[in-house]
């Protein structure tokens, strides 16, 4: 299994093996670039690919049989959100709000209509700031506990799902979220609605991926989202598939 851990393993073994033929033999220093290269880009696989479960396990689907997904939108509240929900609730369709502390000011009212709806509010970090992954593990614990309490304040829960900033995990965030005692989830089917702003492109790109157990990465920022959620939804029905809200597809504790 490639892991953190095993391919540290591997690679002190390798690293030794290539000392020790240094010392006998005589190799290329181009060997110790090679495996540095190498490791390295294992590395930033486990970190930007948040389905490896290199660090940890992160919850990204389900696996089943049954035509069953879930839909998540990340980075709100916002001025976007209101109209997110007037779709899902016109379609009676329940979805998870991975949700940024520091955009809860000023939008307490939508962040309380979330939950009235019967959708369910994560954790994505306070600040979700640029260099995050960077923070030291401390410091990421007290920015995803800085966001449980804001969320706590407005509807009385605290989320016990927490999606990483970006996707990224590596061993500071591991720390964090094992001390947060949250649980992290992912996704398998990442929309790009961000960057796709041709609605049929969209569309066509998440249509094609419904698959049982799918968990669809969405975000309530923008028009194309705004535009294409309907027509997704839709779509999945008459597919045949339910779309399940995530904490019960995943039988998970929303909040604590």
């Amino acid at each position: 299994m490639l892991n953190f851990r095993n391919t540290n393993i591997l690679f002190v073994g390798l690293l030794g093996l290539v000392i020790w033929q240094h010392i006998t033999d005589g190799v290329s220093l181009w060997s110790y670039l090679a495996l540095i290269v190498i490791y390295s880009l294992i590395l930033f696989y486990g970190c930007y690919y948040i389905g490896s479960n290199f660090f940890m396990r992160v919850v990204c689907s389900l696996k089943t049989s049954k035509k069953v997904i879930a839909i998540t939108f990340d980075d709100g509240p916002n001025a976007a959100t209101p109209q997110i929900l007037d779709i899902l609730k016109q379609h009676n369709a329940q979805a998870a709000f991975f949700c940024i502390g520091n955009r809860i000011a000023g939008n307490e009212a939508t962040l309380k209509r979330i939950h009235e709806q019967g959708h369910i509010i994560g954790n994505h970090s306070f600040s979700h700031h640029f260099w995050f992954d960077l923070f030291s593990s401390a410091k990421m614990l007290d920015d995803i506990l800085r966001a449980n309490q804001l969320i706590r304040q407005t509807i009385n829960l605290s989320p016990q799902l927490f999606r990483p900033p970006y996707g990224v995990i590596n061993p500071n965030l591991k720390k964090a979220i094992v001390k947060s005692r949250l649980v992290p989830i992912g996704w398998s089917v990442r929309s790009m609605d961000t960057v796709i702003k041709d609605n049929q492109k969209l569309l066509s790109k998440i249509t094609r991926r419904l698959n049982p157990g799918a968990i669809f990465l969405f975000h309530d920022t923008g028009a194309a989202t705004i535009s294409v959620l309907p027509l997704f939804i839709e779509h999945a029905k008459a597919k045949g598939y339910e779309i399940v809200r995530l904490d019960k597809m995943l039988n998970l504790q929303a909040y604590a």
